[in-house]
């Protein structure tokens, strides 16, 4: 019966003394200071990756002195010391994205609840995501027209049909809950909207007054993709999402971060594809499972902001539970091409050179302290094949005719 209520009465967390306000523009947002946690006895925040450097500041925010402490940020700090750690902390996404499959299951779940709470003489409003959450319907498509001009039409007439109830329901669901929003069905794939669209790489909170970075769990193994934009977020499972969504910290230990230093660039004829099974497959050998990676290096300029969530896509491959890129130039770029908005993209530069999230490198040019390091030579990468259920077993065009042609 407990469960029922997790979320919904929760008091303000109290104001910490890491409070610091950013100015871009005209405008000021309050932020939670990694310089000023320094200043508290957080000695060693300027050497953690970003990935840790989010996770503290995410610690900093959501402090309550009893389901986050300061204990929490100290040990994200300590950290350093042995590059590993044992220490649980709870980790509160500022977002939730979720696919139709396994999105639907969720809102019946909240429609239930507000059933329950109706039942026991509340009012049913008091149920809604704490969190704003994303269901994107993409999981639902199937081609039976093509090769004509009217195929897609067709398409999206056959899955209304074959779908009308839970549609239906759906935009019940967007009507009835706050911070609950709908993609419709022929927008695009889950991944790419999150990308494209969603992803905000600063947030802002609703009121306007406060910024923080913009983290996700999804109901999707490559929710990961995101990570190639500089948005720390990984794919859990449904029970883990829905207590995202009503406002519960997701519990993990502090991991351990595996550092891929990249060099070099890809030759012609090489593609990102090539180069992911490549590190698919030396990022196995080297072990990530339960880890976080970041990419880091000279080797990053070379990488398009495709190529970046392309890698960062493949996570669940190479095994590793998400792979960081930074945020930098081109990170920016993309978000204009994307159109968001200048006073944004102004936003999301001004406050990761604040908070030392902006580009791979510390500001002394040294590289952050990493678990251990990876190298990769880009320019070593030759075009090959592979999978698509096994990955790791890359073949180099090269060897091609001796491994098939026997």
């Amino acid at each position: 019966m407990c469960y029922l209520f997790l979320g919904f009465f929760v008091e303000d967390f109290p104001m910490s003394k890491v409070k610091a306000f950013l100015q871009v523009g005209s405008r000021s947002y309050g932020y939670y200071s990694l310089k000023k946690a320094e200043e508290q006895g957080l000695s060693q925040v300027g050497k953690l990756p970003k990935s840790l450097k989010i996770l503290l500041e995410n610690i900093l925010r959501h402090e309550d002195g009893d389901t986050v402490t300061w204990e929490d940020a100290k040990a994200v700090d300590s950290w350093a010391q042995e590059r590993t750690s044992s220490h649980e902390v709870f980790y509160n996404p500022s977002r939730v994205i979720l696919q139709d499959f396994t999105g639907v299951p969720a809102v019946v779940d909240l429609a239930a609840m507000r059933d329950a709470v109706t039942t026991l003489g509340a009012s049913p409003g008091k149920i809604n995501p704490q969190i704003p959450v994303d269901l994107v319907i993409d999981h639902s498509v199937q081609v039976e027209h093509f090769g004509s001009k009217d195929a897609f039409e067709k398409n999206m007439d056959i899955e209304y049909q074959r779908n009308l109830e839970r549609y239906q329901f759906l935009k019940w669901g967007q009507k009835a809950f706050k911070n609950f929003r709908v993609v419709p069905p022929g927008t695009g794939i889950v991944h790419q909207i999150n990308l494209e669209y969603l992803a905000r790489v600063v947030q802002v909170k609703e009121t306007g007054d406060e910024v923080y970075p913009d983290t996700c769990v999804g109901t999707d193994s490559h929710t990961t993709m995101v990570n190639g934009l500089g948005v720390l977020g990984w794919g859990v499972g449904g029970i883990e999402a829905e207590a995202a969504m009503l406002g519960q910290g997701v519990s993990m230990l502090i991991p351990e971060v595996v550092g891929l230093k990249l060099s070099g660039k890809l030759g012609e004829g090489v593609t990102a594809t090539d180069l992911v099974l490549h590190v698919v497959a030396i990022l196995r050998a080297h072990g990530v499972v339960g880890k976080f990676v970041e990419f880091f290096g000279p080797g990053l300029e070379s990488l398009s902001l495709a190529d970046r969530a392309t890698l960062a896509n493949m996570a669940p491959e190479y095994g590793a539970t998400c792979g960081l890129f930074p945020i930098d130039e081109k990170t920016i770029d993309y978000l204009k091409f994307s159109g968001r908005s200048k006073e944004h993209t102004n936003l999301v530069e001004a406050y990761a050179r604040e908070q030392g999230l902006w580009g791979a490198m510390g500001p002394d040019g040294e590289a952050p302290l990493f678990s251990s390091v990876v190298e990769l030579d880009m320019g070593k990468v030759e075009p090959c094949i592979s999978g698509p259920s096994r990955p790791q077993d890359k073949v180099t065009l090269r060897e091609a005719k001796g491994k098939f042609g026997r």
